[in-house]
């Protein structure tokens, strides 16, 4: 059993940015560098393995072959778990809400999409939406589309470094321009679009909104208070530790390390770590800014070393 290097795949979707390449080093044969999958188990995108035994092996093969892997919880689940990405908005997103479980699978036959957003650096003014700025009846919802009153009803919110957003299924959303961010989800790639500011695709044509779907899985009410922030970091030796989101679906925790200290994958879930800053050692592998690394579950102890941030996540 080993540590797994994955080399990440990028999508250029029009809104996106070059930031993965400026800042991250990344290389890509697409001009824009929308998101990086840095964990991803796909049809429509997967990791390879970079090294070891498993070298040049697509991801989603190697969990095949070794569904031990996953840990306890992570075989409770049909299909690979988590999607993780980094997000380069350039320009604002479309507004769009995405469906619980129940709705994905009796639709679309995969998971819905819970996530949440951990903004790693944004412009002054960047902010996104999030939910509506009061309640509103899913009449009301779509008379606003129709109308082009829509934008009048959404919660914006004004964003900063270190910010964290927990985006459950069913909430209304947009990252806004000159946002840079870590997106941890549902393996799920299900999108309802709402509104998308007039544009249009690589085909000439405005990108295709999804509204009726958009109004049968929408809440439409103001974000729950306790669904932005994270906790407190707490010190210890070596690393500050801040939690920033434990739900029923993953588990997603902030380390800045500074020092030495290990980290044990039990056999309860694999370990996934995105470094998003700085650079050290992870186990054998010297790591850098924009590495992903994904740790067997019963792996057992590895250690951390250097000055790094890592976000660790796990079913």
């Amino acid at each position: 059993m080993e540590i797994l290097k994955l080399k990440p795949i990028f999508k250029d979707y029009i809104w996106g940015g070059n930031r993965l390449r400026t800042e991250f080093g990344f290389d890509s044969e697409y001009d824009i560098m929308a998101e990086g999958w840095m964990l991803a188990a796909r049809d429509d995108g997967e990791n390879t393995v970079i090294g070891g035994k498993f070298d040049g092996q697509p991801f989603s093969q190697v969990i095949k072959a070794n569904p031990d892997f996953l840990g306890a919880n992570g075989n409770k689940f049909s299909f690979f778990p988590l999607l993780i990405k980094l997000i380069d908005a350039k320009n604002d997103l479309s507004v769009q809400v995405h469906p619980n479980d129940e709705y994905a699978m009796k639709t679309k036959g995969e998971f819905g999409k819970t996530e949440c957003w951990y903004i790693l650096d944004c412009d002054e003014d960047a902010e996104l939406i999030f939910g509506f700025n009061k309640e509103i009846s899913k009449d009301e919802f779509r008379k606003s589309v129709e109308n082009g009153t829509f934008l009048q009803y959404v919660n914006r919110e004004k964003v900063k470094k270190g910010d964290l957003f927990f985006i459950e299924a069913g909430t209304l959303h947009a990252i806004g321009k000159g946002i840079l961010l870590a997106e941890i989800q549902q393996n799920s790639n299900i999108t309802y679009r709402v509104y998308d500011y007039g544009r249009l695709g690589a085909d000439g044509k405005p990108r295709p909104l999804h509204i009726e779907n958009a109004i049968d899985v929408t809440d439409c009410v103001p974000p729950k208070k306790e669904a932005k922030g994270a906790e407190i970091p707490q010190e210890f030796d070596g690393f500050t530790k801040q939690s920033l989101v434990k739900c029923d679906l993953f588990t997603v925790d902030k380390y800045s390390v500074h020092g030495t200290f290990s980290l044990n994958a039990d056999n309860t879930s694999f370990l996934s770590l995105l470094v998003t800053d700085g650079n050290g050692k992870i186990g054998n592998f010297n790591i850098k800014k924009g590495d992903s690394l994904f740790v067997p579950a019963s792996y057992g102890e590895f250690s951390l070393s250097g000055n790094f941030d890592v976000i660790v996540s796990r079913v």
